[in-house]
């Protein structure tokens, strides 16, 4: 009988791993949806579930003159994005494209890819004790770099 229930208990025990990566999964690809869904959708609190306050996304940037920088973008103002940039509801086709990918997960961060209509965002992830996944690094460009440009 005990023999049994060891057997049972190891045999068991990958199925509940599964599950869980499984759960952790869905949970990251809602924080990344979240992320960019409150900007088709003009939905704020949406971008706030997602990214976690300290939120580091960064671009490199080519200014007017030629020179290249890092161009940074906080909460706050992925915030604002999502409130305000697609508020007449023209900035994305009506089928927007959204490819996901979780590249790695381990425990409690995770690493996604998102490709977009127009840009591509590396993402880093964390999982708080509420068991709920934020996005705290974005690194991103422009499907077509050459729009990395300052204009003026």
């Amino acid at each position: 009988m005990q023999r049994s229930f060891l057997f049972l208990l190891f045999a068991a025990a990958p199925l509940a791993a599964q599950a869980a990566d499984a759960t952790d999964n869905q949970l990251i690809e809602r924080a990344v949806r979240d992320y960019i869904e409150s900007q088709h959708k003009a939905d704020p609190q949406r971008m706030e579930r997602g990214l976690d306050p300290r939120l580091a996304k960064r671009t490199y940037w080519q200014a007017a003159d030629g020179t290249e920088f890092i161009m940074n973008t906080d909460f706050d103002a992925m915030v604002k994005v999502a409130r305000t940039y697609n508020k007449d509801g023209t900035k994305f086709p009506a089928q927007p494209r959204v490819d996901i990918k979780i590249l790695d997960v381990d425990q409690r961060m995770a690493t996604v890819k998102l490709s977009a209509d127009e840009w591509i965002d590396y993402m880093h992830l964390y999982k708080n004790q509420r068991s709920e996944w934020k996005i705290v690094n974005v690194l991103w460009q422009y499907h077509d770099t050459a729009r990395q440009v300052s204009k003026k």
